[in-house]
């Protein structure tokens, strides 16, 4: 029959068995190629998500190391509260007048430095106060502080007029033989209460004392030593 193929119809000439190997040549390349393509994209990725999450974990990581220092030095330092030293410093003697050994009496006029050192980190609001000096137990004198305060980390500085005078000691002090050594020893003591305000809102109250110890050279009419606890 005319409309039937030939057996010869189905057969392929050389140069398409040629195209069709070249073609299936190429494909095959190509699938090789795009599947390492496909990899190294793959990789990429993972590797830049890996490198972000290494970041995050760094930055959380120094975020809460920096909170935490922050906290303990809030807490250790700057929470710390201490009493302010309250002190007399060496001064220079105005006037000095001084009896005899069988007749012992002294008159004394300075000018005292009394500091107030506050080391905390707020400051400290401290109430009027006196500051004794005493001869043997027995006060021979008085200095007035005023009510004030004393900035944080910092030194309030107040200069007060003091007379001294020994009309209140007894005729068995042991005034006449200082004299004749050519010393006065004299006591200051004193009570300081205020309060310590951090951050405007933390407050506590404290005390501070002062207790000095200083010996007066009649010779000379200066501090020959000075000594506070």
């Amino acid at each position: 029959m005319d409309d039937l193929a030939s057996p010869n119809s189905f057969k392929r000439t050389p140069v398409e068995i040629t195209q069709n190997t070249t073609f299936c040549s190429e494909r095959k390349k190509r699938s090789a190629m795009s599947k390492p393509d496909h990899e190294s994209l793959s990789y990429a990725d993972e590797e830049a998500k890996r490198k972000k999450r290494v970041k995050w974990t760094i930055g959380i990581t120094a975020f809460v190391i920096f909170q935490v220092v922050q906290a303990l030095f809030f807490v250790l330092v700057i929470m710390k509260f201490k009493s302010p030293k309250f002190r007399v410093s060496e001064f220079d003697v105005q006037t000095l007048n001084v009896g005899t050994q069988a007749s012992p009496t002294f008159n004394m006029s300075f000018i005292a430095p009394i500091r107030i050192k506050n080391t905390n980190w707020g400051p400290f609001k401290y109430d009027a106060t006196t500051v004794n000096f005493t001869y043997g137990g027995v006060q021979v004198g008085q200095a007035t502080i005023p009510k004030s305060k004393a900035n944080f980390k910092s030194t309030k500085k107040i200069d007060v007029s003091v007379s001294l005078s020994s009309d209140a000691l007894p005729s068995s002090s042991n005034l006449g033989s200082e004299l004749s050594s050519r010393l006065i020893t004299l006591n200051s003591q004193g009570e300081l209460k205020g309060k310590v305000t951090v951050m405007f809102m933390f407050k506590k109250t404290k005390t501070s004392q002062m207790n000095c110890t200083m010996a007066i050279n009649t010779t000379t009419k200066a501090v020959q030593s000075l000594s506070c606890k």
